[in-house]
């Protein structure tokens, strides 16, 4: 069992809203076993979403093994302050992990000395580059994670010459918003919408029993684009030197990202290649179990 308290955090003179989880009895199996403070752990998801998506289910569920898991709406996303909304910032979401460490850290629940990050999909590249930078996290998991660079973008978005043209929409987008204050949109997920983000019939994002919830509004920046398309998540794992562990399968998203970031890491790691789809890990048994009882592991040995 588990507690839930809505909490929040400032990040940088915005108010970020989050979901705080703590274990509600004695720790689980696997997790802490001492009556004091606890670990905690940050949590986030997939690009472009609410905490209501992914990062909610695995933060209750490492709350059930003994931690204090914070899940949270980025700037701009969700219950959080912040203008334009539903950017994909990536440097942004990066400064509010920062903050949300520091949340945790300060939080008579938890004992600051114990703090990891947990990454699902795109933010698995945003809890490394915190990581890389900050001291404090002294354990990194990433579940299914998207981790990209130039050469994987363009196998993920049709070569280079697709790349340039979306970088190009971004930054002529971006533009218009410098200019005006208009945000230009267009849906993360559609199956008839060429222009969408991810143009594909995606049950999990389209399913209202899945991802499909009205807290998420299924819409992406144009802007996002160029920070998106050039961010270099590969080149950040050589900076990385607290214990680090991926859980991936050769059938979710970029798997190729993740054996290069993987080997290039400059602290201890590990890396389990399970079974699934991208879209398993985020809702689906026994993916999820799988990956949250690996990652709950994995916290205990190195936190």
């Amino acid at each position: 069992m588990t507690r839930t308290s809505k909490v929040t955090f400032d990040s940088e003179g915005l108010t970020l809203t989050g979901n705080l989880f703590l274990p509600d009895g004695p720790d689980g199996p696997d997790g802490p076993d001492d009556t004091g403070p606890l670990p905690g752990i940050v949590v986030a998801g997939t690009w472009t979403s609410v905490k209501e998506l992914m990062a909610d289910r695995y933060a209750e569920r490492l709350a059930a093994h003994g931690y204090a898991a914070l899940s949270f709406d980025f700037t701009g996303f969700g219950e959080s302050e912040g203008e334009p909304r539903d950017v994909e910032d990536p440097a942004l979401k990066v400064r509010d992990i920062h903050h949300a460490v520091t949340f945790l850290a300060d939080h008579p629940a938890v004992d600051g000395d114990r703090l990891g990050a947990l990454g699902i999909c795109a933010a698995a590249m945003y809890m490394s580059d915190n990581a890389a930078q900050d001291p404090r996290v002294r354990s990194l998991a990433l579940v299914a994670p998207w981790l990209h660079d130039a050469a994987v973008c363009e196998d993920a978005y049709g070569g280079a010459e697709a790349v340039a043209e979306r970088i190009k929409t971004g930054r002529e987008a971006r533009s218009r918003y410098d200019d005006t204050g208009e945000v230009e949109y267009v849906p993360v997920v559609s199956p008839t919408d060429p222009r969408a983000a991810m143009p594909y019939d995606i049950d999990f994002y389209l399913n209202p029993a899945r991802g499909g919830i009205p807290a998420w509004p299924n819409r992406f920046a144009v802007m996002s684009w160029a920070d998106w398309l050039t961010y270099d998540a590969i080149a950040l794992a050589p900076r990385i030197h607290q214990p680090t562990l991926l859980v991936h399968s050769e059938d979710a998203a970029v798997p190729e990202g993740a054996r290069r970031f993987h080997a290039g890491l400059a602290g201890p790691k590990d890396i389990l290649w399970t079974q699934g789809t991208q879209f398993d890990f985020y809702d689906t048994e026994p993916h999820v179990t799988t990956a949250v009882d690996t990652v709950a592991a994995h916290f205990a040995r190195t936190l």
